[in-house]
């Protein structure tokens, strides 16, 4: 293979592909960019992590932190394993019916209008995803971390899809499928490596592209940081519409009112109680709607986006909500977030062959390991039944065959499992007994 080739994985997260590599006239044959950068997200993480523990003595992870990130990136791709994402179905829907001209696929014009049209595009449903407290309910599950590391980039919303994919409808009048296909995923890759603390400052790039600097602003909770740095590659769509913010004071990351657990479930979908309960509790109709459409901040007699001086202030003191959890079961999580991984890769890898019962099933089982994960490391008193019915499950579907393994993985994976089943029943029984003591 060309050695141009070979790199270009790498290159793709920091959207260094040329247009004569990166176009083609079909959509089917786009690369699966993502996909072929995912070992090189595992590598930056570990370079990122050898880096801040070398120069500052702490490590830019935290375990739970770290699962719960992954835990939503996962989450955020189930829908993916029933479907193609909704931008690129209604983009080639709109492109079929409704386009004005037809670009030409392999022209260089074509990728250049392209790779801004998408970016703008980004710019409007990032900017609207924080303004509109429907499409906020969303987007917040990026900004629940309390830390800012690359596994931070991978802490996605599985409902952001179904609303992002309007913003981008216009290009399909002119634009083809398949330069579309590459500069929405492009587009994305860009954004994992500006989530880090690592990296300072970048100079004169600081004026045009999205930076680390730049993004750190846009993940602060501090008064000065919120609703500022929508852009996706690009910073100068901030600079034309008055939302740019330099870095200033120690930014203070996550969410204003912090939701402190990592239950994964909550981290997703919390938002949506808060608006239904919200839109239920005001009489009037207008006030009502006002909840769906105006801005997270918002209440009755004040501007659309709320009043940013009412939040609570940031002193700069603040610690980030992170649980005291043993050891052992850190590396326990960990080991049993490997061998998720790997069923999650192997049903990702086989949705055109399974039956729809079995993704059904394996995607029941993913949700409940991932939110077993989180009760775990939340420490909560109901972690060891969840995780012992979580094992014996795991059992039945390696014993059943919707798991699947090397063969000379099956005894240890299966001795593994079992022996993680019987510490889970004898800490469960503890508990039990402990209770019936102090009840006596």
């Amino acid at each position: 293979m060309d050695p141009i080739y070979r790199t270009r994985g790498i290159r793709s997260l920091f959207y260094l592909v040329t247009p004569n590599e990166s176009s083609v006239q079909h959509e089917e044959d786009v690369p699966q960019y993502v996909q072929q950068a995912t070992p090189f997200f595992i590598g930056l993480m570990v370079v990122e992590l050898a880096v801040s523990l070398l120069k500052d003595g702490v490590p830019a992870v935290h375990v739970g932190d770290f699962v719960t990130s992954i835990s939503s990136g996962i989450f955020s791709r189930l829908p993916s394993l029933f479907a193609r994402s909704m931008e690129l179905t209604s983009y080639i829907y709109v492109w079929n019916n409704f386009r004005l001209l037809e670009l030409p696929w392999d022209s260089a014009w074509t990728w250049w209008l392209a790779f801004l049209g998408v970016d703008f595009g980004y710019y409007w449903v990032h900017r609207l995803a924080h303004e509109l407290n429907l499409l906020w309910a969303a987007h917040q599950v990026h900004h629940s971390s309390e830390y800012y590391n690359l596994s931070t980039a991978l802490r996605q919303s599985a409902t952001q899809q179904f609303s992002s994919w309007v913003f981008y409808l216009p290009m399909a009048l002119a634009v083809p499928p398949s330069v579309f296909a590459v500069h929405i995923q492009l587009n994305l890759l860009y954004q994992f490596w500006i989530h880090t603390e690592v990296i300072k400052d970048l100079g004169p790039l600081e004026w045009v592209l999205n930076t680390p600097s730049h993004h750190r602003v846009h993940h602060g909770r501090n008064e000065y940081c919120i609703d500022k740095n929508y852009g996706g590659v690009l910073i100068i769509w901030d600079r034309l519409f008055g939302t740019f913010a330099p870095e200033g004071f120690k930014v203070v990351y996550g969410l204003v009112h912090p939701i402190n657990t990592f239950d994964i479930i909550y981290v997703q979908l919390h938002y949506y109680k808060y608006l239904w309960e919200s839109f239920n509790g005001y009489p009037s109709i207008f006030n009502k709607f006002a909840v769906l459409w105006k801005g997270p901040s918002w209440e009755p007699g004040k501007p659309r986006l709320g009043d940013h001086l009412t939040v609570p202030q940031i002193t700069g003191e603040e610690l980030p909500f992170y649980p005291s959890w043993p050891l052992v079961q850190q590396v326990y999580v960990c080991l049993h977030g490997l061998m998720l991984l790997w069923c999650y890769h192997d049903v990702s890898e086989s949705t055109q062959v399974l039956p729809q019962l079995t993704v059904l099933v394996m995607i029941g089982y993913i949700l409940f390991t991932l939110t077993s994960f989180g009760f775990i490391i939340d420490q909560r008193a109901t972690a060891s039944i969840w995780e012992l019915l979580r094992c014996v499950l795991t059992l039945v579907l390696l014993r059943c065959g919707y798991m699947t393994v090397p063969k000379l993985l099956v005894g240890p994976i299966e001795a593994f499992v079992s022996l993680s089943l019987l510490c889970w029943a004898l800490q469960m029984f503890s508990q039990l007994f402990l209770v019936k003591k102090k009840r006596a």
